[in-house]
């Protein structure tokens, strides 16, 4: 057997040693292929999309390659750690150092090989399930359709192929053997009982609290400002959270005897210090990953959600004609617009309104009073809320823009006054908050009879809205056509501005998602990968431990609160850091994310229950046959 069978025959035999490794290498490259096959598609070459998005692809793609150069070399180094003995019995028949590196060399060589192929393969099973994903987020003129990517596989291949071959050769470069006895005992070696400092404790909580305080208390541009100062302080305590604090709270458990002698917590809680200490720096980096996946998405998604509903808020109206500047109605417009409606058959309400600003009310700034009739009709069109004004009453409407308390935070309309041309003076009896009013925040709303006693305004503008009956694409296409032939900024057509906004939009929230999750499930991957690599541990614990009577049932319990630890440990502390992240871009915003962050925080949170009752299953099952042989 010459030395190359030798290392083709030994991964092959020690499949189940492999395997994690090589699941997490083709998975991925399996990523990578998907987001090539994605970016190469032949739609975004015809003018659909445009420069710049194409450019964030590229962009989007390097990040992935460099993310899975660093996340294939960690795992290969933890799959090296776990591979102390067996080089030491090689040496013992006789293996050198310089053929143990190019055994290593040539292993994850042929793993690199066959996993790129795999992955390959896996992506093109998955890319149409991506297309269509992608179809529906994208606002493009043609549908993704199914295509044979050679560019994507050759892409793919090529990059992979060098990837795992410098991956190689410098693993293989840098691996340093021990003495012999020290690989023989490596797993019979004590490690010594963890311990936690203290004061790194009090310095890790202290450095989260400063972090935690600084991006809760931000407003406005302070978030830019600190955005830096706050990861920093952050990333810092978290390595110290699981690098000491996770093993302080460990032993104050364990000094707790009524909770550490009740049922099988001795078990779960003997070693469980010693599996946080060697897992920190795995907890640490998925943490860290997890947390850029949380706020990257739920930024992009926030600030979409921000542009579409101040969009909508601003314009209730489906179409709103407002004359620019000086400019006076034109009643052509107005018949231009309600003529390519009717041409497109829909069915649509018009209304002409009239706003006058009023002085003396406020002092040096002019308030908009309308009557209750013009009010009321278009409060039917936007199926808002009506308002009943008696004679010599006033009702205060309160606009609900975004922004609106920082942009009018000096309008007070209740404590004033409104006079009338016989020296009378009305108060407000109520008040009202609504958005009828397209562009208009807070004004006074007056029966008729009281309107005509107002004296001479300051100024009228007169805009003229339509609602259409059901929105569709024949409204969107009239809207593009019409703002080709209005002044720029007076015709706000609102179907077809969110129309050019999700489509300039619509890529880049398409990659910052791929990119969230192929974060986030490569962190996924991280904690698999370390589970399988305490395998042979668990297996020697659990057989000397069911002689003394343990239960499988038990041994059950015990595996899922290991495999509960290590899978949502990291998982809480991101999303407590993407809670923190989202609120403060909240304040930035001046906007309510909740809605938003919820939905993005429990996307990821349910993905994550599915991946540990996935992997704990496969697993337990995988521990039961062992210890059943």
């Amino acid at each position: 057997m010459t030395f190359r069978q030798f290392v083709i025959r030994n991964v092959f035999r020690n499949r189940r040693l492999y395997a994690a490794y090589f699941l997490s290498s083709m998975f991925t490259v399996m990523v990578f292929f998907t987001f090539a096959n994605f970016a190469f598609h032949p739609v975004f070459y015809d003018g659909s999309i445009n420069s710049n998005a194409l450019r964030g692809m590229g962009v989007a793609g390097g990040l992935i390659y460099v993310f899975s150069f660093f996340f294939v070399l960690y795992s290969m180094s933890v799959f090296l750690q776990s591979r102390k003995k067996e080089f030491g019995v090689l040496m013992i028949h006789g293996m050198s150092t310089r053929q143990i590196r190019s055994m290593v060399f040539l292993e994850n060589l042929l793993i690199g090989v066959v996993a790129t192929m795999l992955g390959i393969g896996l992506g093109l099973l998955f890319s149409k399930a991506v297309l269509l994903i992608a179809e529906n987020v994208l606002i493009i003129s043609e549908s993704l359709s199914f295509y044979m990517p050679w560019n994507a596989v050759a892409v793919t291949f090529l990059s992979f192929t060098l990837l795992f071959f410098f991956i190689s050769l410098f693993v293989a470069f840098l691996l340093r053997t021990k003495k012999l006895t020290s690989l023989i005992k490596s797993d019979q070696s004590s490690k010594g009982e963890p311990k936690a400092s203290k004061l790194l404790v009090a310095f890790s909580v202290l450095l989260l609290t400063i972090g935690y305080g600084l991006a809760l208390t931000a407003e406005g541009l302070d978030v830019i400002r600190f955005f830096l100062p706050v990861a920093i302080l952050v990333t810092i305590g978290t390595y110290f959270l699981f690098t000491q604090l996770n093993v302080f709270l460990v032993h104050r458990l364990k000094k707790r005897k009524t909770l550490y002698w009740k049922k099988t917590n001795m078990i779960l809680l003997s070693d469980l210090a010693f599996r946080m200490k060697d897992n920190a720096r795995a907890f640490f980096m998925v943490a860290i990953i997890s947390t850029v996946a949380f706020s990257a998405i739920g930024s992009l998604y926030g600030a979409q959600s921000y542009l579409t509903k101040g969009l909508i808020q601003a314009n209730p109206y489906d179409f709103t004609y407002n004359p620019v500047g000086e400019e006076a109605a034109d009643k052509r417009k107005v018949e231009k617009v309600s003529g390519a409606l009717e041409e497109e058959g829909v069915e649509y309400q018009t209304e002409r309104v009239t706003m006058s600003a009023y002085n003396g009310i406020l002092p040096e700034e002019s308030v908009w009073i309308i009557p209750d009739s013009l009010y009321n009709t278009l409060a039917s069109m936007t199926d808002s809320q009506k308002v009943e004004v008696g004679q010599r009453e006033a009702v205060v409407i309160y606009g609900n823009l975004l922004q609106i308390n920082t942009v009018n935070q000096s309008r007070g309309l209740m404590e004033e006054e409104i006079p009338l041309v016989s020296g009378e003076t009305i108060s407000p009896s109520s008040s009202v908050t609504s958005n009828v009013l397209p562009g208009v925040t807070d004004y006074y709303v007056v029966s008729e009879e009281t309107y005509e006693s107002l004296p001479e305004p300051e100024t009228s503008t007169t805009q003229y809205v339509w609602q259409v009956e059901s929105s569709g694409d024949e409204v969107v296409e009239v809207g593009l056509e019409l703002a080709e032939s209005f002044p720029p900024g007076s015709l706000t057509a609102i179907d077809a501005v969110l129309y050019q906004i999700n489509k300039s939009y619509g890529p880049v929230l398409f990659i910052g998602l791929f990119i969230g999750i192929v974060f986030f499930l490569s962190a996924g991957s991280f904690l698999y990968f370390r589970l399988y690599t305490d395998f042979e541990e668990d297996r020697k614990k659990f057989s000397a431990i069911r002689k003394m009577g343990l239960t499988d049932k038990e041994m059950n319990r015990v595996v899922t609160k290991q495999t509960g630890l290590l899978f949502f440990a990291p998982i809480i502390v991101a999303l407590v850091h993407g809670a923190v992240a989202l609120s403060a871009l909240s304040s930035f915003f001046d906007y309510n994310l909740v809605q938003e962050a919820a939905y993005v925080l429990g996307g990821f949170a349910v993905i994550q229950v599915v991946y540990f009752v996935v992997a704990r299953t496969l697993y337990t099952r995988q521990l039961v046959r062992q210890l059943s042989r």
